[in-house]
């Protein structure tokens, strides 16, 4: 790859694993406790709320490590070895614990009794943003899985290739 395309992908990768960080402490501490203060009723969801966000963004923050460390893999062109694997897993793994995290937070905004201020729009607004997230992180996770079947596959095509040479 080129030096400036790999360049610009660490940058990208540094900003976005700032921003998040930068979200987790300040600006979802700052939205939870200005949504209490606007509605009292939401006091006792704002703390674990606000830490299935911090844990969601964190898992984000998992992923695009682990993608650091593949992009650095390629630029050694290493990525055909077993070591691509174990940081594949990584981003598998944090994919799938985000998914299961949205997936609990819908299930939980569907069955618990949250109050609204409004005529509920809020709730229904939250519910469809748990439940969006958790069907995008299983096709990432369905994605994920492909591409390490993939990388197995090239792998091994790899490793034929140099017995052959």
């Amino acid at each position: 790859m080129h030096r400036f395309f790999m360049a610009a992908l660490r940058g990208g990768i540094a900003t976005a694993i700032l921003f998040g960080l930068f979200g987790q402490l300040v600006i979802l501490p700052t939205t939870a406790a200005d949504e209490v203060d606007r509605f009292p009723p939401y006091a006792p969801y704002a703390v674990p709320y606000t830490a299935a966000a911090i844990v969601g963004v964190a898992c984000v923050q998992i992923v695009l490590a682990a993608a650091w460390k593949l992009l650095g893999m390629v630029e050694r062109d290493a990525i055909f070895s077993s070591a691509a694997f174990r940081w594949l897993d990584v981003i598998i793994g944090s994919t799938v614990a985000a998914t299961v995290l949205a997936l609990a937070v819908g299930c939980h905004l569907m069955l618990a009794d949250v109050p609204s201020p409004d005529d509920g729009m809020e709730l229904i607004g939250a519910l469809a943003a748990a439940t969006g997230t958790a069907g995008i992180g299983a096709c990432l996770v369905m994605l994920f899985v492909i591409m390490r079947g993939l990388l197995s596959k090239a792998h091994t095509m790899k490793s034929e290739l140099a017995e052959v040479v």
